[in-house]
């Protein structure tokens, strides 16, 4: 049986593309498959899987030395599970830079694209008679993951060929984009259930900038103000998460979708250095703005100056 899973912290389209894959490894290749995740979705992920009737994969574990994974929308061991380079890696489909550091036994099938969703890769790859036995519920999961990679289409990753393949899945499903979207934001801006610890691991990415590591987070949402009533816990509760996952500092991104701006939540100094050094502007308090800043992958992640 063949694993097929996504990152840590999983998103709409690291859950949804294990399932996709799953389907097209069971149904085209007829090559026994699971999907897994390997953490608790999120609440956008939790909300697409009950729209297009799946019910949530199950949480991986482990992995044994020799088991087949297929891995998706990641390319990075640090989002793997430990000893991901004993197993019998078989397949990579990505739209990730290239991080290095996997290992495999023999030749693997890679494929990374510059596009917006790892969704938008399967798509491409795909071949008849895949697209035309594509169940409604797949097609379902593939729109999902670009509007949610994308913003809508907000976000400046989106590529023409995201935009072609979700119009395309929301014609044949007789879809809405606007209308869709909107309801796949709510359900991600429900934080109401999370503590302040899960919120910074929610979405989030280790990286290290001149040997210092920082956990960077996002958290997409169409009601800012929400996650701006727990500005102080939050505040508080970053230093016990960088110290528990032996980190130098989080960095938490709070992305308005609507107005397609950031606030960056400054607790200290040293992140007060970061924002001004990285996005040009000037802090004055516990939090700034950076307009037009959506995406953690194009526009945070690669300005980051420690």
């Amino acid at each position: 049986m063949i694993k097929i899973f996504g990152h840590t912290a999983p998103d709409t389209d690291a859950t949804a593309s294990a399932l996709i894959w799953a389907w097209y490894l069971n149904e085209i290749a007829k090559k026994p498959a699971q999907a897994y995740v390997l953490g608790e979705p999120n609440t956008e992920a939790a909300f697409v899987l009950e729209r297009w009737g799946f019910k949530r994969p199950d949480i991986l574990t482990g992995i044994n030395a020799g088991d087949q994974v297929v891995i998706v929308d990641t390319n990075n061991p640090a989002e793997l599970p430990e000893g991901i380079n004993d197993a019998d890696i078989g397949q990579i489909i990505d739209h990730h830079a290239l991080i290095g550091g996997l290992s495999t036994k023999k030749p693997v099938n890679i494929t990374i694209r510059p596009v917006a969703a790892t969704a938008t890769v399967m798509y491409s790859i795909m071949r008849a008679p895949a697209l035309e036995q594509m169940p409604d519920a797949i097609k379902g999961l593939i729109l999902s993951c670009i509007i949610s990679d994308t913003l809508e289409f907000r976000s400046p990753t989106t590529t023409p060929r995201d935009k072609e393949v979700a119009e395309r899945m929301a014609k044949d499903l007789g879809i809405d984009i606007a209308e869709y979207a909107a309801e796949m934001f709510a359900a991600k801006s429900d934080i109401s259930h999370f503590t302040d610890a899960e919120l910074l691991r929610l979405d989030s990415k280790k990286y290290e900038v001149d040997g210092t590591k920082f956990r960077v987070s996002v958290l997409e949402t169409t009601r800012p103000a929400t996650v701006l009533e727990r500005k102080e816990s939050l505040i508080e509760t970053m230093a016990k998460v960088a110290a528990e996952d032996d980190l130098d500092q989080v960095l938490l991104f709070i992305i308005d979708i609507l107005n397609e701006e950031a606030t960056l939540l400054v607790p200290n100094d040293l992140v007060k250095t970061v924002a001004e050094k990285s996005f040009g502007c000037t802090v004055d308090g516990d939090s700034v703005v950076l307009p037009g800043i959506v995406s953690r992958k194009k526009q945070i992640i690669p300005n980051l100056k420690a």
